[in-house]
C-alpha cells in the first residue's frame, strides 16, 4: 500500500473512532483526492440552513441566464422579516438590499429573511429544479425558513451528506457555471462568519476553507471545501437527535482538525 493510501485509511479510522461515541444520529461524506469516507451518507436529514446551498446555486444560475439581476434592489418590509440567524430582521423597516447582497447574507450570516426573499423571488419550483439538475436525490425545499407552522405539520426541508458535497462541488463545475459565478460563490462561502465547526481547528492562515453550517434544536451540520497546495477535500457532517448540541458541534470541529492534519502532513 502506498503512502497516500495509508494516509487515507488512517484518516478513515480516525474519523470512525471519533463518531463511535456520539449520542446522536450521524452521517458524513468526505471526498479526499483519491478516496471517499462515508457513513450513512445518503440518509435524508432535516436540512436546517444547508438548504441554502442549492438556493445559492440556483441564484447564480438565474443570474447567468439573465433571469435575475444581481443589482436588482429588493425592499425588505417588516412583514418579510423572520427570526433566527441573520441581520436583516434587525435593520430599519425601509431597508433595501440587492439580490447579490441577499445571496451573500444568506450564506455568510445564514440570514433567514434574505433566504425567504430569494425563495420568493426565484420560486421554490426553480430551486427544486436545480436540485434535480444536480442529481440531489435526498434534497428538497418544501417550506420557507422559520416556518414553524409548516414544520409542526410535518413539512420540512431535507438534504443528505452526499447531496451537500454535490452542492459544494457544483460551485466549481466549469460546465454549469462561468468563471465569474464560480469565483463569486466560493468567495461568499470563504467569507463565512460561522466557522466554529469544520474550520474551527483548521489553520486558516495556511489552509483554505469555504463552508456553510446548519443548526436547529438537536441538529448540528457543516459542509466545507478545504484546500491546501492543490489538494482539495469536500466534507459534510450531519448530526441530529442530539441532547447536547455542543457535543455535535465539538465533534464536527474534531473531524475538521483531522482533515487539517491530513492535508498538512
Amino acid at each position: 500500500m502506498d503512502r497516500m493510501k495509508e494516509k487515507d485509511k488512517f484518516l478513515e479510522r480516525q474519523i470512525h473512532e471519533l463518531v463511535e461515541g456520539v449520542e446522536g444520529r450521524i452521517s458524513l461524506n468526505i471526498e479526499l483526492p483519491a478516496h471517499t469516507i462515508q457513513l450513512h451518507s445518503d440518509v435524508p436529514y432535516s436540512a436546517a440552513s444547508l438548504i441554502k446551498l442549492p438556493i445559492l446555486l440556483e441564484g447564480f444560475r438565474q443570474i447567468q441566464e439573465r433571469k435575475l439581476d444581481p443589482e436588482e434592489v429588493i425592499p425588505v418590509t417588516q412583514e418579510d422579516k423572520v427570526g433566527g440567524a441573520g441581520v436583516l430582521s434587525h435593520l430599519s423597516p425601509h431597508t433595501k438590499v440587492t439580490v447579490h447582497d441577499l445571496l451573500t447574507l444568506m450564506i455568510i450570516v445564514s440570514d433567514n429573511t434574505a433566504s425567504n426573499l430569494l425563495i420568493d423571488r426565484m420560486g421554490m419550483d426553480s430551486i427544486n429544479g436545480m436540485c434535480r439538475l444536480l442529481g440531489l436525490e435526498q434534497t428538497k425545499l418544501n417550506r420557507r425558513l422559520m416556518d414553524f407552522e409548516a414544520l409542526e405539520s410535518g413539512v420540512d426541508n431535507h438534504i443528505s451528506a452526499t447531496d451537500a458535497v454535490k452542492c459544494l462541488k457544483a460551485m466549481e463545475n466549469e460546465v454549469l457555471f462561468q468563471l465569474s459565478s464560480r469565483e463569486s460563490m466560493i468567495r461568499i462561502l470563504q467569507n463565512q462568519q460561522f466557522y466554529q465547526k469544520l474550520p474551527g481547528s483548521i489553520d486558516r492562515n495556511r489552509v483554505f476553507t469555504a463552508n456553510k453550517t446548519g443548526e436547529l434544536p438537536g441538529v448540528e451540520h457543516d459542509s466545507a471545501i478545504i484546500r491546501y497546495n492543490q489538494k482539495t477535500v469536500y466534507a459534510a457532517v450531519l448530526i441530529d437527535e442530539l441532547k447536547d448540541s455542543s457535543e455535535g458541534s465539538g465533534l464536527i470541529m474534531k473531524v475538521g482538525k483531522c482533515l487539517n492534519d491530513y492535508l498538512l502532513t
